[in-house]
C-alpha cells in the first residue's frame, strides 16, 4: 500500500461524514447511468425515441 492511500484512508476514517457522502454520490451516479442507459440518451445515439 502505498503512502497516498494511508493518507487517504486516514483522512476518510478522521471524516466519516465526508465518507457517507462520497458513498451517496457513488450511488446517485451509479442510478442517473442506468436511467440513461434506459432512456437510450446515452451510447450511440440510437434511442426509441
Amino acid at each position: 500500500m502505498s503512502s497516498n492511500d494511508k493518507t487517504l484512508r486516514t483522512f476518510l476514517t478522521e471524516h466519516p461524514r465526508l465518507l457517507g457522502v462520497l458513498f451517496a454520490g457513488c450511488l446517485l451516479l451509479s442510478q442517473v447511468g442506468t436511467a440513461a442507459a434506459d432512456l437510450g440518451i446515452a451510447g450511440n445515439g440510437g434511442g426509441t425515441w
